[in-house]
C-alpha cells in the first residue's frame, strides 16, 4: 500500500487519511486536523507483519483495541530526528490488548512496525506491558536502533523475501530487550517457565527434522509432562503442532533462499525439514507466505541486471549537511543589478553567477527581484566544451565558467559529490550533477506554500563569438553510457559514445549534423583519465579523436528551443544532483517548455532560489540517448508569485504541488517515479533514484497528479477525470535518461468549455 496526500484531490484527503492509518489499525486522536502533507507506505512481510514509513506534517496518532488488532503488538521508531540513533531516541513498543497515543511534532518521519504479539511478547507469557513502553539503551537497544534505521532508509528498496530475515533478527533482539526490562519482570511468566520454555523449543529445533516428531517425546526428553508442556505453549500464545509447523516452514524458506542449498530439489528441502509429502508441504508454505516454494526460490536466485557503469552517488555517501561555503557562487560588483528604464534584468553566466552540478537552498542568491519582475538570463551548456573553438573560445563568460589549467579552474565544484573527489576521484562534485546553471534568484516575499509563476517570454541561441565562426550558432549531443541504447547495441561487445557537433542553418528552424566522433579516453588537465564521459567540462582534445564529416546528409532537425533544467531549491539542506528532476522542477527535458510557455513550481524555501539551465534547441521525448541538442541559450523571464491560497486569478493552481506547464494550447503535468524521490528513498535518495525508477512508477505518478489537477482544478468527480485522462490526455515519455524517469500528461485546452457556453439543454 502506498498513500500520499500530494496525489489526493483536496475534498478526500482527510477521508483517505483516516482509511490509511485505519488499515494499520490507527486512528487521529480527537479532532486533530489532517496533516498538511502525509504519506503512508507499507510493506507486508510473509508472515503477515505490516512494516509502515509515515511521513507527514504534525499528527497525533492513536491506537484502540478491536478484534482483529489484539494479538498484535506495535514497534514504533521515530526516525525524524538526527540522532534517531542515539541511546535515549525513541523507540516505543506496544502491547495490542492496551490503547495508547503519540502526539509527533514538526516534520515526522516514523517507522511503524504491526507484528504477531506473541514474536515480541512470546517469552513473557501473557503480560501486558505499559502502553507504550519506550525502550532505553543498551548494547541491544543500539542494535535494535540501528536495524530500524536501516528498514527506514532502505525502505522503498525492501524486496518482500528480505522482510522476512529483517523480521527475524528484530524480533529477536526486542524480545530480549523487553526481558531485559525491569518494568516487565512481574508481567509475565516467571523465570523458571520461560526457562523451561527455553529448553523445550531448543529441543524442538533439534528434532524440527524428524516427520514424526510429537508432543509426547519432547515432554518425555525434557523430563514434564504433557500437560506442563502446552501450558507453556499456551503461555506464549500458540500450541505446539503450531510452532512445530511455523518453525518447520520458516527453515524451508532460509533454504530454498540459501545458496549453499540451490542444488537440491524442492521435495529435498522439505523433507529435510521434517515435510514426508511435498505437496502437502507446498500447500502449508502457500498459505503461510503467500507463494509457492518454487516461486520463493526463483526470487532469491534471480541474478541482479548490471551496468557497465552507475549514475549519481554510491550508496551510503549522502554528505548530508555538506557545506558549500568554500565554492559558493557570490554577486559581481558589476552584475546588472538595475535595468535602465524600458528593459529587463540581465543576468550574465560568468564563474561567479552559476552553480555546476547542484541544486542547494543554502547557494547565497545572485539576484534579488520583486513579483513582476523580467530577467534576461544566460545559459550555457555543460557540453560546450565537446568544441572549444565553436562553443566558447571569445566568449568571455563562457572562458571563465570552463577556464580550467593544471593550476585550476575557475568552477571547482561540478557535482553533488565531495570536494576532494574521495569516492570515485573523478574531480571535484565527482560529476554527481553536470548542468551549468545561473543563479539562484530570491524572489521576494516568496515562502514555502506559494507558487512561482515563470513566463518564458524568449529564448534565443548563443552565437559563437570565435572570429572563425562569429555570429553563428553550435549545439552537441552525444549518445552516452548512461542512454538507452547502451544496453541495446547491435554489437553487444561494441559499446560506444559518439558526439555529435550540430549548426543551426541559416534559416534559423532547423540544424544540421557537422561531424561526430567517438569519445577516446580523455585526460582533464588535472592529470585524470577519463575513459568515458563520466565528469563534465572536460576539454576534448581533438587530435586523438577521429571525425566523420556530415554523418547525417539528409536529415535536417527541426528546431524548438528550450530549457531543460528550471528549478526552485528544494527544501533539504543538502546538495542535490541537478540530474533527477522531482517536484521542484530540475531537469523536466520537456522540449515543451519554450517560448510562450509558463512553468508553475511550488515553493519549498524562503525565496524560492529560481535557477535556470541545461539549454536545448532539440529534444525528442524519451531523450532516448542521454542528451538532447544541448546548446547555450539567452531566455527572458517574468517572475509571478502567487501567494497561498491565492488562486482566484488562475483557479488551476489550487492544490499544485508538482511541475504544471502551460503552452498557449495545452495544460502540461509531470510525473516521475517518485515525486519526492529525496524525502521518499530516505537518506539514500540520490543513489537509490537511479537504481529504483521505472516507466510503470512514473506513469503512475502522472496519472494521479493529472487526476488530481481535474478534480481540484476543474471540479470533476473521480470518475469523469478518469473518463476524460481516457479519452482527451495524452501520456508520453518524457525522459529516461535523469534518473529520477519522466512521464508527462498533455491535456487540451480546448476541451475545457467556458461556464457561459454551457449548454445544459
Amino acid at each position: 500500500m502506498n498513500v500520499s496526500l500530494a496525489t489526493i484531490p483536496l475534498a478526500a484527503q482527510r477521508g483517505k487519511w483516516a482509511e490509511a492509518l485505519a488499515d494499520l489499525g490507527l486512528q487521529e486522536a480527537g479532532d486533530t486536523d489532517t496533516p498538511v502533507w502525509a504519506a503512508i507506505d507499507v510493506r507486508t512481510a510473509p508472515s503477515g507483519s505490516l512494516f509502515a514509513r509515515i511521513r507527514s506534517g504534525p499528527t497525533d496518532l492513536a491506537y484502540r483495541p478491536a478484534a482483529a488488532t489484539r494479538a498484535s503488538a506495535y514497534v514504533m521508531f521515530d526516525r525524524t530526528s538526527p540522532d534517531a540513533l542515539s541511546e535515549d531516541a525513541a523507540l516505543h513498543i506496544s502491547d495490542g490488548a492496551l490503547p495508547w497515543r503519540l502526539a509527533l511534532d514538526g516534520e515526522v518521519d516514523l517507522l511503524v512496525l504491526r507484528v504477531r504479539r506473541d514474536l515480541i511478547f512470546g517469552a513473557l507469557g501473557s503480560s501486558a506491558c505499559p502502553s507504550p513502553l519506550r525502550l532505553g539503551g543498551g548494547v541491544l537497544g543500539q542494535s535494535a536502533r540501528q536495524l530500524l534505521g536501516t528498514i527506514h532508509d532502505r525502505f522503498d528498496a525492501l524486496e518482500a523475501m528480505e522482510l522476512a530475515p529483517l523480521e527475524t533478527a528484530l524480533m529477536g533482539l526486542l524480545s530480549s530487550l523487553l526481558r531485559l526490562d525491569r518494568r516487565m519482570e512481574k508481567a509475565g511468566a516467571t523465570q523458571v517457565q520461560s526457562s523451561h520454555f527455553q529448553r523445550v523449543t531448543a529441543a524442538v529445533e533439534a528434532k524440527l527434522s524428524q516427520p514424526e516428531l510429537a508432543m509426547r517425546d519432547v515432554a518425555a526428553s525434557e523430563g514434564m509432562s504433557q500437560r506442563y508442556l502446552q501450558k507453556l505453549f499456551e503461555l506464549h500464545h500458540t500450541t505446539f503442532s503450531d510452532f512445530v509447523r511455523t518453525r518447520r516452514l520458516e527453515k524451508a524458506r532460509a533454504a530454498l533462499q540459501s545458496q549453499d542449498q540451490k542444488s537440491a530439489s524442492i521435495a529435498q528441502i522439505a523433507f529435510q525439514c521434517g515435510f514426508s509429502d511435498q505437496g502437502h508441504f507446498s500447500r502449508l508454505f502457500r498459505a503461510a507466505f503467500g507463494l509457492t516454494p518454487r516461486a520463493c526460490r526463483a526470487m532469491a536466485q534471480e541474478p541482479a541486471i548490471a551496468r557497465p557503469y552507475n549514475r549519481g552517488r554510491p550508496t551510503g555517501t549522502h554528505h548530508a549537511g555538506q557545506s558549500i561555503t568554500a565554492d559558493a557562487p557570490r554577486p559581481l560588483p558589476h552584475q546588472e543589478s538595475h535595468a535602465r528604464e524600458g528593459e529587463p534584468l540581465r543576468m550574465r553566466a560568468h564563474a561567479e553567477t552559476v552553480h555546476w552540478g547542484f541544486l542547494s537552498r543554502d547557494i547565497p542568491p545572485v539576484l534579488r527581484v520583486p513579483s513582476g519582475s523580467e530577467v534576461v538570463i544566460e545559459t550555457l551548456t555543460q557540453h560546450a566544451s565537446d568544441d572549444h573553438d565553436r562553443m566558447i573560445r571569445g566568449d568571455a563568460g563562457a572562458e571563465s565558467v570552463f577556464h580550467w589549467t593544471a593550476e585550476g579552474k575557475n568552477v571547482e565544484r561540478r557535482g553533488a559529490g565531495p570536494l576532494d573527489a574521495s569516492l570515485l576521484g573523478r574531480g571535484a562534485g565527482e560529476g554527481f550533477g553536470v548542468h551549468i546553471l545561473t543563479g539562484p534568484i530570491f524572489i521576494e516575499d516568496a515562502a514555502p506554500g506559494d507558487i512561482l509563476e515563470v513566463q518564458i517570454l524568449d529564448i534565443a541561441p548563443r552565437p559563437s563569438a570565435n572570429p572563425d565562426f562569429e555570429g553563428r550558432c553550435f549545439a552537441s549531443n552525444t549518445s552516452t553510457w548512461w542512454g538507452y541504447q547502451y544496453s541495446d547495441y547491435l554489437d553487444s561487445a561494441d559499446f560506444r559514445e559518439v558526439v555529435t557537433i550540430f549548426e543551426v542553418e541559416p534559416d534559423g528552424d532547423t540544424a544540421r549534423a557537422v561531424y561526430s566522433f567517438r569519445w577516446t579516453p580523455q585526460t582533464d588537465p588535472y592529470g585524470i583519465r577519463h575513459p568515458i564521459i563520466d565528469y563534465p567540462g572536460v576539454p576534448v582534445d581533438h587530435s586523438t579523436v577521429t571525425k566523420t564529416f556530415d554523418p547525417m546528409p539528409n536529415i535536417r532537425v527541426p528546431l524548438f528551443p528550450h530549457f531543460g533544467c528550471m528549478a526552485v531549491a528544494p527544501k533539504e539542506h543538502v546538495l542535490v544532483d541537478s540530474i533527477p528532476p522531482g517536484n521542484f522542477g530540475g531537469n523536466l527535458d520537456n522540449w515543451r517548455a519554450g517560448k510562450g510557455s509558463t512553468l508553475y513550481l511550488p515553493v519549498l524555501v524562503p525565496g524560492a532560489l529560481f535557477s535556470v539551465g541545461d539549454g536545448h534547441l532539440a529534444l525528442g521525448d524519451g531523450e532516448v540517448n542521454g542528451t538532447a541538442l544541448e546548446c547555450s541559450l539567452n531566455g527572458t523571464f517574468r517572475f509571478i508569485l502567487h501567494k497561498k491560497g491565492e488562486t482566484a486569478s488562475k483557479p488551476f493552481l489550487s492544490g499544485l504541488n508538482c511541475p504544471l506547464l502551460e503552452t498557449p494550447a495545452e495544460f502540461v503535468i509531470h510525473g516521475f517515479s517518485y515525486p519526492d524521490y529525496l524525502r521518499d528513498l530516505g537518506q539514500d535518495a540520490q543513489a537509490e533514484v537511479y537504481r529504483r525508477s521505472s516507466l510503470d512508477l512514473a506513469l503512475r505518478s502522472a496519472f494521479r497528479a493529472t487526476r488530481k489537477f481535474l478534480m481540484d482544478a476543474w471540479t470533476l468527480d473521480e470518475d469523469a477525470a478518469t473518463t476524460f485522462m481516457s479519452t482527451a490526455v495524452d501520456f508520453g515519455i518524457t525522459q529516461v535518461a535523469d534518473g529520477n524517469w519522466g512521464i508527462h500528461a498533455v491535456i487540451p485546452k480546448a476541451a475545457f468549455v467556458p461556464e457561459h457556453c454551457v449548454d445544459n439543454g
